[in-house]
């Protein structure tokens, strides 16, 4: 299993799998994910990009200073947690974005695949436990 840590530093340099005008088969890429944590930019729009997340279990808490982060599910249930005690539960379909410099972490119930948006480069500031 890839170590979620080192894996956040490692993601933001990683090369964009698909280029412009080319067809992204979501389905697929989401089946040939077998770590138990896997991030991948898959396309860059304008200063963003869509990543593909497959998780299960809790990320650590965390903040994006300068950039928005929108979250798509396409498999199972993520649970937003926020700092002040709220939470976002986002099914199958669903999408919630978390604005830049809020706090949150995202758990996954079960396997969970999900699209997300944010910057390139986004930078991420890991709070202690």
């Amino acid at each position: 299993m890839m170590n979620r840590d080192a894996a956040a530093a490692a993601y933001s340099d990683e090369p964009v799998k698909y280029p412009s005008l080319r067809a992204i088969d979501l389905t697929a890429e989401a089946k040939a994910v077998t770590e138990d944590y896997r991030n991948q930019v898959l396309n860059i729009v304008n200063d963003s990009c869509l990543r593909l997340a497959v998780f299960q279990g809790k990320y650590r808490w965390h903040v994006h200073p300068a950039s928005d982060e929108l979250f798509v599910v396409l498999e199972g249930t993520i649970v937003i947690e926020l700092q002040d005690g709220s939470s976002i539960n986002v099914g199958p379909l669903q999408a919630a974005t978390v604005p830049a410099g809020v706090v949150h972490r995202t758990i996954g119930v079960g396997r969970t695949v999900n699209l997300c948006f944010e910057k390139v480069r986004a930078e991420t500031v890991f709070l202690d436990e």
